[in-house]
């Protein structure tokens, strides 16, 4: 039963397995996800400047395919909000819009330093690590994220992943408690 939501920033969809991670978790129903085709396009382009083995056909079908399998997911009408938002960096004010118009408790983000609690706390919103965020998933139902994990880790063929392999790239995308965690309660 979705009891709350949360918005996923570009730069945690830009890497292949925390995005991958962050979308099967969301299938679980635990909580609501949403983003914007701004934050699509974001993510899109800056995985197409540092990844020239990668198209536009591909990471757009991706796209897409997150659209299609997550259920209310695109955020739209937040634009008005924009130009009366503060936040450090104004090009991320339209993520905060789009977090407020969701009615998201949190932003999943990296980039923490860039929603400082005082410009988001007004609109019941708080900034939330990727790491931070799964490990209170894992508190909340550990067995649904055990199980959305294996089966993001049974999909990769190409090459497929040991348990351990799996949560060593894991660690690589900055989720170093959620793993130790996953390690105690999964594999």
């Amino acid at each position: 039963m979705t009891n709350f939501t949360v918005l996923y920033d570009a730069n945690v969809l830009y890497s292949a397995p925390l995005r991958d991670l962050l979308v099967e978790l969301a299938l679980t129903d635990l909580f609501g996800v949403r983003w914007t085709e701004e934050i699509h396009s974001e993510w899109v382009r800056n995985v197409l400047q540092n990844r020239s083995e990668l198209t536009i056909e591909q990471l757009t079908r991706t796209k897409n395919l997150m659209n299609a399998n997550v259920k209310d997911c695109l955020v739209t009408g937040y634009e008005e909000l924009i130009p009366y938002l503060q936040l450090p960096d104004l090009d991320d004010r339209h993520v905060l819009a789009a977090a407020i118009r969701s009615q998201a408790k949190y932003i999943i983000t990296f980039n923490l330093r860039d929603f400082p609690n005082e410009a988001i706390a007004p609109y019941n919103i708080q900034a939330k690590h990727p790491d931070d965020f799964i490990l209170d998933l894992l508190s909340l139902n550990y067995k649904a994220v055990c199980q959305a994990a294996e089966r993001q880790r049974n999909r990769l063929k190409n090459p497929p992943k040991t348990p351990d392999e799996y949560l060593a790239t894991l660690v690589n995308q900055g989720l170093v408690q959620s793993v130790a965690r996953m390690r105690e309660l999964c594999w």
